[in-house]
Protein backbone atom coordinates (compact mmCIF):
# COMPACT_ATOMS: atom_id res chain seq x y z
CA UNK A 1 0.00 0.00 0.00
CA UNK A 2 1.56 3.34 -1.00
CA UNK A 3 2.58 5.80 1.70
CA UNK A 4 0.24 8.81 1.50
CA UNK A 5 1.26 10.59 4.69
CA UNK A 6 3.43 13.69 4.31
CA UNK A 7 5.56 15.69 6.71
CA UNK A 8 4.00 18.96 7.87
CA UNK A 9 6.75 21.32 6.77
CA UNK A 10 4.51 24.35 6.22
CA UNK A 11 4.78 25.39 9.87
CA UNK A 12 8.52 24.63 9.78
CA UNK A 13 8.95 27.00 6.82
CA UNK A 14 6.91 29.67 8.58
CA UNK A 15 9.12 29.53 11.66
CA UNK A 16 12.19 29.55 9.40
CA UNK A 17 11.05 32.79 7.79
CA UNK A 18 10.09 34.30 11.15
CA UNK A 19 13.52 33.50 12.61
CA UNK A 20 15.25 35.32 9.75
CA UNK A 21 12.99 38.39 10.07
CA UNK A 22 13.18 38.58 13.87
CA UNK A 23 16.95 38.07 13.76
CA UNK A 24 17.30 41.22 11.67
CA UNK A 25 14.84 43.19 13.82
CA UNK A 26 16.31 42.12 17.18
CA UNK A 27 19.90 42.70 16.11
CA UNK A 28 19.05 46.07 14.49
CA UNK A 29 17.68 47.23 17.84
CA UNK A 30 20.84 45.92 19.51
CA UNK A 31 23.08 47.85 17.10
CA UNK A 32 21.11 51.02 17.77
CA UNK A 33 21.32 50.47 21.54
CA UNK A 34 25.10 50.00 21.23
CA UNK A 35 25.28 53.21 19.19
CA UNK A 36 23.46 55.09 21.97
CA UNK A 37 26.10 54.00 24.47
CA UNK A 38 28.82 55.28 22.15
CA UNK A 39 26.93 58.41 21.07
CA UNK A 40 24.28 59.21 23.76
CA UNK A 41 22.68 62.00 21.71
CA UNK A 42 21.13 59.33 19.49
CA UNK A 43 18.24 58.91 21.93
CA UNK A 44 17.04 62.37 20.76
CA UNK A 45 15.56 63.00 24.23
CA UNK A 46 12.71 60.66 23.25
CA UNK A 47 11.51 58.34 26.01
CA UNK A 48 10.76 55.32 23.83
CA UNK A 49 14.18 55.60 22.16
CA UNK A 50 16.24 55.66 25.35
CA UNK A 51 18.64 52.82 26.04
CA UNK A 52 16.61 51.64 29.04
CA UNK A 53 13.52 51.19 26.82
CA UNK A 54 15.08 49.61 23.71
CA UNK A 55 17.57 47.32 25.48
CA UNK A 56 14.81 44.87 26.63
CA UNK A 57 13.42 45.06 23.08
CA UNK A 58 16.81 43.84 21.84
CA UNK A 59 17.05 40.97 24.34
CA UNK A 60 13.47 39.83 23.77
CA UNK A 61 13.76 40.19 20.01
CA UNK A 62 16.94 38.12 19.80
CA UNK A 63 16.28 35.52 22.50
CA UNK A 64 12.57 34.84 22.24
CA UNK A 65 11.55 36.11 18.81
CA UNK A 66 14.59 34.97 16.80
CA UNK A 67 15.77 32.12 19.05
CA UNK A 68 12.26 30.99 19.96
CA UNK A 69 11.10 30.85 16.33
CA UNK A 70 14.22 28.89 15.38
CA UNK A 71 13.76 26.47 18.27
CA UNK A 72 10.10 25.82 17.58
CA UNK A 73 10.68 25.38 13.85
CA UNK A 74 13.62 23.00 14.23
CA UNK A 75 11.78 21.13 17.00
CA UNK A 76 8.84 20.46 14.67
CA UNK A 77 11.25 19.41 11.92
CA UNK A 78 13.31 17.07 14.12
CA UNK A 79 10.44 15.33 15.93
CA UNK A 80 8.90 14.35 12.58
CA UNK A 81 12.14 13.05 11.04
CA UNK A 82 13.29 11.10 14.09
CA UNK A 83 9.86 9.56 14.63
CA UNK A 84 8.97 8.88 10.97
CA UNK A 85 5.54 10.42 11.61
CA UNK A 86 3.65 13.55 10.67
CA UNK A 87 3.35 16.34 13.21
CA UNK A 88 0.38 15.89 15.54
CA UNK A 89 -2.47 18.41 15.76
CA UNK A 90 -1.80 20.39 12.59
CA UNK A 91 -4.18 23.23 13.44
CA UNK A 92 -2.73 23.58 16.92
CA UNK A 93 0.77 23.67 15.41
CA UNK A 94 -0.38 26.52 13.14
CA UNK A 95 -1.78 28.29 16.23
CA UNK A 96 1.61 28.05 17.96
CA UNK A 97 3.19 29.87 15.02
CA UNK A 98 0.69 32.72 14.82
CA UNK A 99 0.33 32.89 18.60
CA UNK A 100 4.09 33.17 19.09
CA UNK A 101 4.36 35.90 16.45
CA UNK A 102 1.55 37.81 18.20
CA UNK A 103 3.41 37.46 21.52
CA UNK A 104 6.58 38.83 19.93
CA UNK A 105 4.83 41.80 18.29
CA UNK A 106 2.96 42.71 21.50
CA UNK A 107 6.12 42.50 23.60
CA UNK A 108 8.26 44.45 21.14
CA UNK A 109 5.64 47.24 20.90
CA UNK A 110 4.75 47.57 24.60
CA UNK A 111 8.22 47.54 26.15
CA UNK A 112 9.50 50.78 24.55
CA UNK A 113 6.25 52.43 25.71
CA UNK A 114 7.18 51.60 29.32
CA UNK A 115 4.58 48.85 29.70
CA UNK A 116 6.86 46.40 31.47
CA UNK A 117 7.39 44.40 34.65
CA UNK A 118 11.05 45.54 34.71
CA UNK A 119 12.22 41.96 35.27
CA UNK A 120 15.22 40.72 33.31
CA UNK A 121 14.18 38.49 30.37
CA UNK A 122 10.62 38.63 31.75
CA UNK A 123 9.61 42.18 30.89
CA UNK A 124 6.18 41.66 29.20
CA UNK A 125 3.15 42.51 31.32
CA UNK A 126 0.59 40.07 32.64
CA UNK A 127 -1.77 39.92 29.64
CA UNK A 128 1.15 38.99 27.36
CA UNK A 129 2.42 36.49 29.92
CA UNK A 130 -0.93 34.68 29.85
CA UNK A 131 -0.77 34.45 26.05
CA UNK A 132 2.80 33.14 26.28
CA UNK A 133 1.65 30.41 28.69
CA UNK A 134 -1.22 29.39 26.37
CA UNK A 135 1.03 29.22 23.31
CA UNK A 136 3.75 27.38 25.20
CA UNK A 137 1.39 24.73 26.56
CA UNK A 138 0.04 24.28 23.02
CA UNK A 139 3.60 23.87 21.77
CA UNK A 140 4.16 21.15 24.36
CA UNK A 141 0.94 19.37 23.37
CA UNK A 142 2.00 19.32 19.70
CA UNK A 143 5.53 18.12 20.52
CA UNK A 144 4.63 15.36 22.96
CA UNK A 145 1.62 14.39 20.86
CA UNK A 146 3.98 13.96 17.90
CA UNK A 147 6.26 11.77 20.03
CA UNK A 148 3.34 9.47 20.79
CA UNK A 149 2.67 9.10 17.04
CA UNK A 150 6.23 8.04 16.24
CA UNK A 151 6.79 4.80 14.32
CA UNK A 152 10.29 4.42 15.76
CA UNK A 153 10.41 2.91 19.25
CA UNK A 154 13.53 4.77 20.29
CA UNK A 155 13.27 8.47 21.24
CA UNK A 156 16.37 10.09 19.82
CA UNK A 157 18.37 12.23 22.29
CA UNK A 158 17.63 15.53 20.53
CA UNK A 159 13.99 15.06 21.53
CA UNK A 160 15.04 14.57 25.15
CA UNK A 161 16.58 18.03 25.13
CA UNK A 162 13.62 19.58 23.31
CA UNK A 163 11.24 17.95 25.78
CA UNK A 164 13.19 19.19 28.83
CA UNK A 165 13.37 22.67 27.31
CA UNK A 166 9.59 22.79 26.78
CA UNK A 167 8.68 21.54 30.27
CA UNK A 168 11.25 23.63 32.18
CA UNK A 169 10.60 26.89 30.31
CA UNK A 170 6.86 26.53 30.89
CA UNK A 171 7.43 25.95 34.61
CA UNK A 172 9.90 28.85 34.91
CA UNK A 173 7.66 31.27 33.05
CA UNK A 174 4.54 30.54 35.09
CA UNK A 175 6.20 30.59 38.52
CA UNK A 176 8.27 33.73 37.91
CA UNK A 177 5.37 35.69 36.42
CA UNK A 178 2.78 35.07 39.15
CA UNK A 179 1.38 38.57 39.54
CA UNK A 180 -1.68 40.55 40.63
CA UNK A 181 -3.05 42.77 37.82
CA UNK A 182 -3.75 46.35 38.93
CA UNK A 183 -4.93 47.47 35.50
CA UNK A 184 -4.71 46.33 31.89
CA UNK A 185 -1.12 47.53 31.59
CA UNK A 186 0.19 47.17 35.15
CA UNK A 187 0.63 44.28 37.58
CA UNK A 188 2.61 43.58 40.74
CA UNK A 189 4.49 40.34 41.43
CA UNK A 190 3.35 38.17 44.33
CA UNK A 191 6.96 38.08 45.56
CA UNK A 192 8.83 40.93 47.23
CA UNK A 193 12.37 41.92 48.15
CA UNK A 194 15.01 39.20 48.35
CA UNK A 195 12.46 36.48 47.53
CA UNK A 196 11.55 38.28 44.32
CA UNK A 197 15.23 38.58 43.40
CA UNK A 198 15.84 34.90 44.11
CA UNK A 199 12.83 33.73 42.08
CA UNK A 200 13.74 36.12 39.27
CA UNK A 201 17.27 34.76 38.94
CA UNK A 202 16.12 31.20 39.38
CA UNK A 203 14.08 32.04 36.29
CA UNK A 204 16.69 34.28 34.62
CA UNK A 205 19.58 31.85 34.73
CA UNK A 206 17.42 28.88 33.85
CA UNK A 207 16.07 30.78 30.87
CA UNK A 208 19.72 30.58 29.82
CA UNK A 209 19.89 26.95 30.93
CA UNK A 210 16.80 25.58 29.25
CA UNK A 211 15.95 28.09 26.54
CA UNK A 212 19.45 29.05 25.40
CA UNK A 213 21.20 25.78 26.26
CA UNK A 214 18.97 22.69 26.42
CA UNK A 215 16.85 23.75 23.43
CA UNK A 216 19.86 24.54 21.28
CA UNK A 217 21.62 21.35 22.39
CA UNK A 218 18.60 19.51 20.97
CA UNK A 219 19.26 21.36 17.73
CA UNK A 220 22.96 20.49 17.90
CA UNK A 221 22.45 16.79 18.61
CA UNK A 222 20.33 16.42 15.49
CA UNK A 223 21.97 18.69 12.93
CA UNK A 224 25.66 18.12 13.79
CA UNK A 225 25.58 14.34 13.05
CA UNK A 226 23.37 15.07 10.04
CA UNK A 227 25.83 17.59 8.65
CA UNK A 228 28.89 15.47 9.49
CA UNK A 229 27.05 12.47 7.98
CA UNK A 230 28.28 10.36 10.86
CA UNK A 231 26.79 8.97 14.08
CA UNK A 232 27.34 10.89 17.29
CA UNK A 233 30.79 10.31 18.74
CA UNK A 234 29.16 8.81 21.84
CA UNK A 235 25.41 8.38 22.12
CA UNK A 236 25.69 7.10 25.71
CA UNK A 237 27.72 10.20 26.64
CA UNK A 238 24.92 12.42 25.28
CA UNK A 239 22.43 10.74 27.65
CA UNK A 240 24.79 11.15 30.64
CA UNK A 241 25.27 14.82 29.77
CA UNK A 242 21.51 15.28 29.50
CA UNK A 243 20.76 14.05 33.01
CA UNK A 244 23.74 15.87 34.49
CA UNK A 245 22.77 19.15 32.82
CA UNK A 246 19.12 19.22 33.82
CA UNK A 247 19.92 18.06 37.36
CA UNK A 248 22.56 20.69 38.06
CA UNK A 249 21.50 23.78 36.12
CA UNK A 250 18.41 24.53 38.24
CA UNK A 251 20.62 25.35 41.25
CA UNK A 252 23.04 27.81 39.66
CA UNK A 253 20.92 30.98 39.41
CA UNK A 254 22.11 32.48 42.70
CA UNK A 255 25.49 33.26 41.15
CA UNK A 256 23.82 36.35 39.65
CA UNK A 257 23.31 37.72 43.17
CA UNK A 258 26.79 37.55 44.71
CA UNK A 259 27.49 40.14 47.45
CA UNK A 260 23.81 41.05 47.79
CA UNK A 261 21.20 40.61 50.55
CA UNK A 262 20.74 36.99 49.48
CA UNK A 263 21.86 34.60 52.26
CA UNK A 264 25.55 33.77 51.91
CA UNK A 265 24.92 30.02 51.90
CA UNK A 266 22.59 30.40 48.91
CA UNK A 267 25.30 32.33 47.07
CA UNK A 268 27.77 29.55 47.86
CA UNK A 269 25.37 26.88 46.58
CA UNK A 270 25.00 28.83 43.33
CA UNK A 271 28.79 29.03 43.00
CA UNK A 272 29.30 25.32 43.71
CA UNK A 273 26.70 24.13 41.23
CA UNK A 274 28.06 26.54 38.61
CA UNK A 275 31.44 24.83 38.90
CA UNK A 276 29.88 21.37 38.69
CA UNK A 277 28.18 22.51 35.46
CA UNK A 278 31.56 22.46 33.76
CA UNK A 279 31.31 18.68 33.32
CA UNK A 280 28.07 18.32 31.32
CA UNK A 281 28.68 21.56 29.42
CA UNK A 282 32.17 20.65 28.25
CA UNK A 283 30.97 17.08 27.69
CA UNK A 284 28.29 18.15 25.21
CA UNK A 285 30.72 20.45 23.40
CA UNK A 286 33.29 17.66 23.14
CA UNK A 287 30.67 15.17 21.93
CA UNK A 288 29.64 17.51 19.14
CA UNK A 289 33.19 18.34 18.07
CA UNK A 290 34.37 14.73 18.14
CA UNK A 291 31.44 13.78 15.91
CA UNK A 292 33.35 15.54 13.12
CA UNK A 293 36.29 13.11 13.49
CA UNK A 294 36.81 11.76 10.01
CA UNK A 295 34.75 14.58 8.49
CA UNK A 296 36.93 17.61 9.14
CA UNK A 297 37.44 17.98 5.40
CA UNK A 298 33.82 19.16 5.18
CA UNK A 299 34.84 22.45 6.79
CA UNK A 300 36.62 23.43 3.56
CA UNK A 301 33.44 23.49 1.49
CA UNK A 302 30.50 23.48 3.92
CA UNK A 303 29.77 26.82 5.65
CA UNK A 304 26.97 25.24 7.71
CA UNK A 305 29.51 22.85 9.22
CA UNK A 306 31.84 25.80 9.92
CA UNK A 307 29.08 27.55 11.85
CA UNK A 308 28.39 24.38 13.85
CA UNK A 309 32.00 23.68 14.76
CA UNK A 310 32.76 27.25 15.81
CA UNK A 311 29.51 27.36 17.79
CA UNK A 312 30.68 24.33 19.79
CA UNK A 313 34.03 26.00 20.45
CA UNK A 314 32.22 29.06 21.80
CA UNK A 315 29.83 26.88 23.79
CA UNK A 316 32.80 25.28 25.54
CA UNK A 317 34.54 28.64 26.03
CA UNK A 318 31.53 30.60 27.28
CA UNK A 319 30.36 27.88 29.70
CA UNK A 320 33.89 27.59 31.10
CA UNK A 321 34.01 31.36 31.46
CA UNK A 322 30.60 31.41 33.15
CA UNK A 323 31.66 28.86 35.74
CA UNK A 324 34.82 30.83 36.47
CA UNK A 325 32.85 34.08 36.82
CA UNK A 326 30.62 32.39 39.42
CA UNK A 327 33.62 32.05 41.77
CA UNK A 328 33.16 34.78 44.38
CA UNK A 329 36.64 36.28 44.05
CA UNK A 330 36.35 36.49 40.24
CA UNK A 331 32.78 37.74 40.53
CA UNK A 332 33.92 40.64 42.72
CA UNK A 333 35.92 41.90 39.72
CA UNK A 334 33.56 40.97 36.88
CA UNK A 335 30.06 41.68 38.19
CA UNK A 336 28.30 44.84 37.02
CA UNK A 337 31.02 45.39 34.40
CA UNK A 338 31.05 44.89 30.64
CA UNK A 339 32.85 41.60 31.19
CA UNK A 340 29.37 40.19 31.87
CA UNK A 341 28.22 41.66 28.54
CA UNK A 342 31.16 39.96 26.81
CA UNK A 343 30.30 36.64 28.43
CA UNK A 344 26.62 36.86 27.50
CA UNK A 345 27.42 37.66 23.88
CA UNK A 346 30.13 35.05 23.50
CA UNK A 347 27.38 32.61 24.44
CA UNK A 348 24.54 34.20 22.49
CA UNK A 349 26.39 35.26 19.31
CA UNK A 350 29.02 32.53 19.48
CA UNK A 351 27.06 29.48 20.63
CA UNK A 352 23.34 30.20 20.18
CA UNK A 353 23.37 32.29 16.98
CA UNK A 354 25.99 30.16 15.21
CA UNK A 355 24.41 26.78 15.95
CA UNK A 356 21.08 28.28 14.88
CA UNK A 357 22.47 29.70 11.65
CA UNK A 358 24.29 26.45 10.85
CA UNK A 359 21.15 24.42 11.57
CA UNK A 360 18.93 26.72 9.51
CA UNK A 361 21.34 26.46 6.59
CA UNK A 362 21.26 22.66 6.95
CA UNK A 363 17.47 22.44 7.32
CA UNK A 364 16.28 25.13 4.90
CA UNK A 365 17.05 23.39 1.58
CA UNK A 366 15.32 20.19 2.71
CA UNK A 367 12.32 22.02 4.14
CA UNK A 368 12.10 24.15 1.00
CA UNK A 369 12.50 21.27 -1.45
CA UNK A 370 15.86 22.41 -2.81
CA UNK A 371 19.13 20.46 -3.22
CA UNK A 372 21.14 23.27 -1.59
CA UNK A 373 21.04 26.90 -0.54
CA UNK A 374 20.73 29.50 -3.30
CA UNK A 375 24.22 30.96 -2.72
CA UNK A 376 27.17 29.06 -1.28
CA UNK A 377 29.26 32.24 -1.47
CA UNK A 378 26.62 34.06 0.55
CA UNK A 379 26.93 31.43 3.29
CA UNK A 380 30.73 31.81 3.26
CA UNK A 381 30.50 35.59 3.49
CA UNK A 382 28.01 35.25 6.33
CA UNK A 383 30.36 32.99 8.29
CA UNK A 384 33.38 35.27 8.07
CA UNK A 385 31.45 38.50 8.62
CA UNK A 386 29.69 37.02 11.66
CA UNK A 387 32.95 35.68 13.08
CA UNK A 388 34.68 39.03 12.64
CA UNK A 389 31.81 40.88 14.29
CA UNK A 390 31.72 38.38 17.16
CA UNK A 391 35.45 38.76 17.88
CA UNK A 392 35.27 42.57 17.73
CA UNK A 393 32.29 42.59 20.08
CA UNK A 394 33.54 40.13 22.66
CA UNK A 395 37.15 41.35 22.62
CA UNK A 396 36.13 44.98 23.16
CA UNK A 397 33.78 44.12 26.01
CA UNK A 398 36.34 41.90 27.72
CA UNK A 399 38.79 44.78 27.63
CA UNK A 400 36.18 47.26 28.84
CA UNK A 401 35.01 44.96 31.64
CA UNK A 402 38.43 44.25 33.11
CA UNK A 403 39.31 47.95 32.85
CA UNK A 404 36.14 48.90 34.73
CA UNK A 405 36.64 46.27 37.41
CA UNK A 406 40.23 47.30 38.10
CA UNK A 407 39.44 51.03 38.14
CA UNK A 408 36.41 50.66 40.43
CA UNK A 409 38.30 48.67 43.07
CA UNK A 410 41.52 50.72 43.08
CA UNK A 411 41.90 52.78 46.26
CA UNK A 412 44.32 55.42 47.56
CA UNK A 413 46.34 54.96 50.77
CA UNK A 414 43.63 56.78 52.74
CA UNK A 415 41.02 54.28 51.53
CA UNK A 416 39.22 56.60 49.12
CA UNK A 417 38.52 55.58 45.54
CA UNK A 418 41.29 56.37 43.06
CA UNK A 419 38.89 57.04 40.18
CA UNK A 420 35.51 58.67 39.81
CA UNK A 421 32.92 56.64 37.94
CA UNK A 422 33.08 59.04 34.98
CA UNK A 423 36.79 58.26 34.63
CA UNK A 424 36.00 54.61 33.89
CA UNK A 425 33.42 55.62 31.27
CA UNK A 426 35.95 57.85 29.51
CA UNK A 427 38.55 55.06 29.60
CA UNK A 428 36.29 52.50 27.93
CA UNK A 429 34.56 54.74 25.38
CA UNK A 430 36.74 53.50 22.45
CA UNK A 431 35.63 49.96 23.31
CA UNK A 432 32.00 51.04 22.85
CA UNK A 433 32.80 52.22 19.32
CA UNK A 434 34.37 48.83 18.55
CA UNK A 435 31.40 47.00 20.10
CA UNK A 436 29.03 48.93 17.84
CA UNK A 437 31.14 48.06 14.79
CA UNK A 438 31.07 44.37 15.76
CA UNK A 439 27.28 44.54 15.99
CA UNK A 440 27.09 46.07 12.51
CA UNK A 441 29.08 43.11 11.14
CA UNK A 442 26.81 40.55 12.84
CA UNK A 443 23.68 42.34 11.60
CA UNK A 444 25.08 42.46 8.06
CA UNK A 445 25.54 38.69 8.18
CA UNK A 446 21.89 38.24 9.18
CA UNK A 447 20.80 40.34 6.20
CA UNK A 448 22.88 38.10 3.91
CA UNK A 449 21.19 35.02 5.40
CA UNK A 450 17.71 36.49 4.90
CA UNK A 451 18.55 37.29 1.26
CA UNK A 452 19.87 33.76 0.74
CA UNK A 453 16.80 32.16 2.32
CA UNK A 454 14.46 34.35 0.26
CA UNK A 455 15.97 33.14 -3.00
CA UNK A 456 16.14 29.53 -1.79
CA UNK A 457 12.40 29.72 -1.06
CA UNK A 458 11.46 30.87 -4.58
CA UNK A 459 9.75 27.60 -5.48
CA UNK A 460 7.94 27.46 -2.15
CA UNK A 461 6.54 30.96 -2.71
CA UNK A 462 5.38 29.93 -6.17
CA UNK A 463 3.66 26.84 -4.67
CA UNK A 464 5.90 24.57 -6.74
CA UNK A 465 7.28 22.73 -3.72
CA UNK A 466 6.27 19.09 -3.35
CA UNK A 467 5.48 17.72 0.12
CA UNK A 468 7.94 15.16 1.48
CA UNK A 469 6.38 11.73 2.14
CA UNK A 470 6.89 10.08 5.50
CA UNK A 471 9.07 7.01 4.83
CA UNK A 472 8.11 3.53 5.90
CA UNK A 473 10.28 2.95 8.98
CA UNK A 474 13.09 0.46 8.92
CA UNK A 475 15.02 -0.76 11.97
CA UNK A 476 18.18 1.30 12.34
CA UNK A 477 20.88 1.98 14.95
CA UNK A 478 19.77 4.67 17.37
CA UNK A 479 23.04 6.55 16.91
CA UNK A 480 21.94 7.83 13.49
CA UNK A 481 19.48 10.74 13.77
CA UNK A 482 18.04 10.68 10.25
CA UNK A 483 18.64 7.46 8.28
CA UNK A 484 16.88 8.77 5.20
CA UNK A 485 18.12 9.36 1.68
CA UNK A 486 18.81 13.00 0.89
CA UNK A 487 15.68 13.20 -1.26
CA UNK A 488 13.49 12.25 1.70
CA UNK A 489 15.02 14.50 4.28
Amino acid sequence: MPNTEYYNDKVVRQFLLAAAVWGIIGMSVGVYAAAELAWPALNFDTSWLTFSRIRPDHTFGVIFAFGGSALMGTCYYVVQRTGHARLAFGKLAAFTFWGWQLVCVLAMVTMPLGITQSKEYAEPEWFIDILIAIVWVSFGVVFFGSLTRRRIKHIYVANWYYGAFIIAVGLLHIVNNLALPASLFKSYPVYAGVVDAMVQWWYGHNAVAFFLTAGFLGMMYYFVPRQAQQPLWSYRFSIVNFWALISVYMWAGAHHLMYTALPDWVQSVGMAFSLVLLMPSLGSAANGLLTFNGSWHKLKMDPAAKFMVLSLVFYAASTFEGSMMAIKTVNSLSHYTDWTIAHVHSGSLGWVAMITIGSLYAMAPRALGQPKMYSQKGMEWHFWIHTMGLLLYVGSMWTAGVTEGLMWRKTLPDGSLAYAFIDSLIAIKPMYWIRWLGGVFVLSGMVIMAWNLWHTAADARAHLIKPIPVPIPEPYPHQVPEPLPASAG
